[in-house]
């Protein structure tokens, strides 16, 4: 499935997120994750529990059933499952198999994310995800507020090019926190595993018209702007400014800011994104929430009708790269390395190439 080889379409063996930890509690919440119906709900202790959202008896879906103590109880006919998966009552018999289950997904709360692993459950290491002060997302004097839970028609890979790509910033969001310098100033990259990384550092560039909108009374700046990619779907990204060389007050902030992106796979077709802010100014970054709202709707807008013209014209597009794709091309090759790991080794699966992927022709 473009952009990858044919036959590929997520990691399994990864963290993603399933929800803001708000957003569970002892009512039944319904996703659809790499294609797997799910359903989140908190334990009567509190506990966050994940488990498969499909009755295996006539696949009503469990998210519209109810629940009971901990145990979800179809609301078709009456079987019933507690948080481990297990059927605990069939009421038309007296036995209940062992056999008759429903799948159970490890889910860890980390930050305001809740975390879900859908691949091998003994692979599912906390360790992995990413560290809460490196990516910004706590520490002394942050305001960290999950903001909005977007359902995308459009696949996964095409929100994480976007994120990867961040030129797009001086175009499609130029009339709010864009200049051309988004696109213009070189970048700077890192590379380790699980991990692809860029970053732009303007100097003396105009500040963009979101300054302004928050009160900012300043014309030029020094900004970095950057995004970390933790493969394989969580973005942190960076953008802060100083005063610049000639200032008096040269060096000191302006504005500090991380935004968070959580892009999870929901069907070939259709992704999950859950976008998240945190800055020193609590007042600003309440501000931002209204504000940035048609921003993330710009890239929602661009995914859906790049979705749409895929289906005009196949999964085999011709792409022309430019310089830009650089870190995109990184980031598609680092998923396709990590999907080829778990194909069976015993299919002996070709280790295709991915569509544009020949980074000699970006210099």
């Amino acid at each position: 499935m473009y952009p990858f080889s044919e036959g590929s379409f997520a990691v399994k063996n990864g963290w993603y997120v399933a929800a803001f930890t708000h957003e569970l509690g002892r009512e039944l919440l319904s996703r659809t994750i790499l294609n797997e119906p799910v359903v989140l709900y908190r334990k009567e202790d509190g506990t966050a529990v994940a488990v498969g959202g499909r009755c295996p008896h006539r696949h009503f879906p469990l998210g519209a059933s109810c629940l009971k103590n901990d145990t979800i109880v179809c609301g078709y006919h009456g079987i019933a499952f507690d948080a481990d998966g297990q059927c605990v009552d069939i009421p038309s018999q007296t036995h209940t198999p062992k056999t008759y289950r429903i799948p159970t997904y490890p889910l860890v709360e980390h930050g305001i994310w809740a975390w879900i692993w859908m691949g091998e459950p003994d692979k599912a290491d906390p360790a992995l995800l990413p560290d809460l002060t490196e990516i910004g997302a706590e520490g002394a004097g942050i305001y960290l507020k999950p903001m909005y839970v977007e359902h995308v028609n459009g696949r996964y890979q095409l929100l994480n090019d976007n994120l990867l790509d961040l030129s797009h910033i001086a175009v499609l969001h130029g009339t709010s926190i864009g200049t051309m310098d988004n696109a213009s100033v070189p970048e700077e990259y890192e590379r380790r595993p699980g991990y692809v990384g860029s970053k732009r550092v303007m100097r003396n560039v105009p500040a963009p018209e979101v300054y302004r909108a928050v009160g900012l009374d300043v014309e030029t700046i020094d900004r970095t702007s950057g995004m970390s990619f933790y493969l394989p779907g969580f973005h942190a990204g960076i953008d802060e400014s100083t005063y610049p060389v000639g200032h008096p007050k040269e060096g000191e902030y302006i504005a500090w800011s991380r935004i968070f992106h959580g892009i999870t796979p929901e069907t070939h077709h259709t992704a999950h994104y859950f976008f998240a802010l945190a800055g020193t100014d609590p007042q600003a970054v309440e501000f931002m929430e209204e504000y940035l709202k048609p921003v993330v709707g710009e890239d929602k807008f661009a995914t859906e009708e790049i979705e749409k013209m895929l289906k005009i014209i196949g999964e085999n597009p011709n792409e022309l790269l430019i310089k830009s794709d650089r870190n995109a091309v990184e980031g598609r090759r680092a998923l396709q390395a990590m999907i080829d790991a778990e194909r069976d080794v015993h299919t002996h699966a070709p280790q295709a190439s991915l569509h544009a992927d020949d980074m000699a022709s970006l210099d």
